[in-house]
């Protein structure tokens, strides 16, 4: 590694733009489908009406967003969603990297101000560490350069500083949260109550608890001690051989294998895809960044190493408060401390709930509830059905059903639930595609109501039995029944 170009980490440098952008892809698509009937208009907790309240008021949106300037529509959104997948998309093929280095620089800075406008107005919808994440992948890669010349040493460094804080700080939430991290019980819950579990999951929960153990130490292996040595790639600037190569590529190895298991047994929308895509900054392949004959790596523009150290200045500045808080007895997780999303805090599972609880939302036809025959609405990613094989749905993000994993830890219920239900007792459309299975094929229910019940997953002797892969019993209502007129 040389101190102005990272001319051995070409490979990585492909996959970091490329995987960045191929999420991004993700992220945009995901909000195509799912932000109008959650965010839109009509949705059930409208974007124009906080960004009404914000000008009313004259108070700045927390992060900046073009529909602060050009008033938001359904339509604006659908657009800049399109405009975002086809920019990612060229990206994504590397077409951008081909010309000189500001190209691609612009194009990552567009997906980084197209989605923060998103994000910004997201309101619980967009409340997610992931969000935060892949904007400041996006700001990252947007440094990088393109295919002509190797990737500046110190954005290379940024992304290292990135994954640590992604990595240690999830690390160090574990340890600061409950004590199922600390006597190593953690993960003989958490394969079953999982926000949304995956077509493995529950062949990972029937796994022998000494398993389970062995998992929980292999994360605080791979989350508190392996992130120190993705840095040693640096040492490559003083000592000779490819020692400290190596080390940092095993280092990036662990993560990604750690965080490959982690994609197979659930569904973390795109968290771990990219903690995997980021990792990969630390490997280092000589031979791939085209060295001249002496050895020597090429020349960066001089406008582009005062461009690229800028950046690092600005990191430095705005990395003690991400600093000082890995360290804090009151850790914050997933927060943000400037309002452009850039060195932020990053960490997740703090805590591992017991049990799982799942809020059953159920209409009728009928008129009188309380002696109608209630039918089930099916979710997509969320369990319901019994019988049902939870889908791989990672790393596109189902909103709704993931906010149907946070209802029952609230104290009480969220103004998207009631209005979800009111969307229900209206049949709307738009709403009803959100959902893999509506009872009533679109006519208006006359009840509806809410129902908690505690799943678990079957035992083997139990499947066998039934062919059930959970089993539920009934707790409470939760809500209803009601209707329109209530």
């Amino acid at each position: 590694m040389d101190a102005l170009a990272a001319v051995d980490f070409e490979f990585a440098r492909q996959v970091l733009q490329r995987g960045i952008a191929a999420l991004y892809v993700v992220a945009f698509v995901s909000t195509l489908n799912q932000f109008r009937p959650l965010l839109g208009e009509r949705g059930l907790l409208p974007a124009p009406e906080l960004l009404a309240w914000a000008h009313t008021r004259k108070k700045w949106m927390l992060h900046p967003t073009v529909f602060r300037y050009l008033r938001y529509t359904d339509r604006r959104l659908v657009a800049l969603c399109a405009g975002g997948v086809g920019v990612a998309g060229a990206l994504a093929a590397g077409i951008p990297q081909l010309g000189p280095p500001w190209v691609p620089m612009l194009c990552f800075l567009a997906l980084w101000l197209g989605y923060m406008s998103i994000t910004s107005i997201g309101q619980t919808f967009y409340g997610f560490g992931w969000e935060m994440l892949l904007l400041e992948a996006g700001f990252l890669a947007a440094f990088l350069g393109s295919d002509d010349q190797p990737p500046p040493t110190v954005v290379i460094v940024l992304f290292w500083w990135l994954v640590f804080r992604l990595e240690f700080g999830a690390g160090m939430i574990k340890i600061r949260g409950g004590s199922e991290w600390r006597d190593l019980t953690a993960l003989t819950y958490h394969h079953e109550t999982q926000p949304m579990p995956g077509p493995l999951s529950r062949q990972a929960h029937l796994l022998p608890r000494w398993f389970h153990k062995g998992e929980v130490l292999g994360n605080h292996f791979a989350q508190l001690v392996v992130p120190w040595f993705l840095f040693t790639p640096i040492l490559g600037l003083w000592v000779p051989g490819p020692v400290p190569a190596i080390v940092g590529a095993v280092a990036a190895g662990i993560v990604i294998a750690t965080q490959a298991w982690l994609v197979v047994t659930g569904n973390f929308a795109w968290l771990n895809w990219m903690t995997i895509v980021l990792a990969f900054s630390a490997i280092g392949l000589p031979g791939i960044g085209g060295r001249g004959a002496d050895g020597a790596a090429p020349a960066l523009p001089l406008y582009w190493v005062v461009v690229t150290s800028a950046v690092a200045l600005l990191y430095v500045w705005l990395s003690w408060a991400p600093l000082r808080n890995l360290f804090a007895r009151r850790q914050l997780m997933n927060a943000s401390f400037n309002r452009f999303q850039l060195a932020n805090a990053y960490g997740a599972f703090g805590t591992v709930t017991k049990e799982r609880i799942e809020i059953v939302v159920e209409g009728t036809l009928d008129d009188d509830p309380q002696t109608a025959t209630w039918h089930e609405y099916e979710f997509k990613g969320k369990p319901g059905d019994l019988r049902r094989i939870p889908r791989q749905f990672a790393p596109y993000h189902l909103r709704l059903d993931w906010l149907m994993w946070f209802l029952p830890l609230g104290r009480s219920l969220d103004d998207w639930f009631t209005a979800f239900l009111v969307k229900l007792l209206e049949g709307d459309a738009a709403t009803l595609r959100l959902l893999a299975h509506d009872p009533f094929a679109g006519e208006r229910p006359r009840w509806v109501r809410a129902v908690s019940y505690r799943y678990r997953f079957t035992t083997r002797a139990e499947f066998r039995e039934t062919h059930a892969r959970w089993v539920r019993d009934r707790r409470r209502p939760v809500l209803g029944p009601a209707s329109l007129r209530e």
